[in-house]
């Protein structure tokens, strides 16, 4: 009888050695569970704010590209004769030959 006691014993230490070390692996594996969400998280608020500040980079871009064409154009137009003519006879207070210029009074 002692023999199947001693059997009986170790077997349930056993079982007892299982449980602990089932438990504690389950513990492991929720803690490591609740530690990627919390990064996933973290994670996907920093994606949020990056999205958020590419939306606006770009409306930047866009907007120095509006900037860019404008002054594009308005070089264009400084290379004009009519933009030469107005800056004579505006800034320099130049005329053609048979030209009459008429100032108004100050």
């Amino acid at each position: 009888m002692a023999g199947i006691k001693k059997k009986r014993k170790r077997k349930s230490d056993g079982l007892r050695k299982n449980r602990r070390s089932v438990l504690l692996i389950s513990c492991v594996i929720v803690l490591l569970g609740v530690v990627v969400l919390g990064c996933g998280m973290s994670l996907k608020e920093k994606n949020q704010a990056y999205l958020a500040k590419e939306d606006e980079l770009q409306l930047q871009i866009d907007a120095e590209r509006e900037r860019s064409e404008e002054i594009d154009q308005l070089k264009e137009y400084v290379e004009t004769d009519e933009y030469i003519e107005m800056v004579a006879k505006e800034k320099l207070g130049l005329a053609y030959e048979n030209e009459i210029l008429f100032e108004a009074q100050k």
